[in-house]
């Protein structure tokens, strides 16, 4: 009997499985293609990652901030050209799928800069809405 009922839970599990893979597959994938797009000095690239919303919350050093143009504004002040951009590392510690539509990932970011490297950890706050994975809760330190 208890071989049975693992023979039915077993391909529940594979399936549940596959979810989480393809969803962590795409959260890394959207992760690297920030990490490039900041690289090269796109931040309205690297910004695609985010929600765009107003709902969008971000807290860093200076507290939270509502809003992607926000966001996208405050990372322009703080970060006016490539040389204070520096070059972005990405490491993900672990990516725990919430449910079918939400993942928390943990990491630590590291910039690479003339004037002086900056590092740091994130907490990001997954959702998919219309299909796609998007940030919909940064905090960055």
């Amino acid at each position: 009997m208890k071989k049975i009922l693992l023979l039915l839970l077993f391909p529940c599990s594979l399936v549940q499985l596959s979810a989480q893979n393809a969803a962590e597959r795409s959260i890394r994938t959207i992760m690297a293609a920030q990490e490039l797009a900041w690289n090269r000095g796109d931040l309205e690239a690297f910004m695609d990652g985010y929600w765009v919303s107003d709902s969008l919350r971000f807290i860093g050093s200076k507290g939270l901030t509502y809003g992607w143009q926000q966001t996208l504004d405050n990372y322009k002040k703080g970060y006016p050209d490539t040389d204070a951009m520096g070059k972005l590392k990405f490491t993900i510690l672990s990516v725990e799928q919430l449910s079918k539509r939400s993942a928390f990932v943990i990491g630590k970011w590291h910039l690479t800069r003339k004037a002086g490297d900056l590092s740091g950890h994130y907490t990001l706050l997954w959702k998919k809405i219309k299909g796609k994975w998007v940030i919909v809760a940064d905090h960055s330190s």
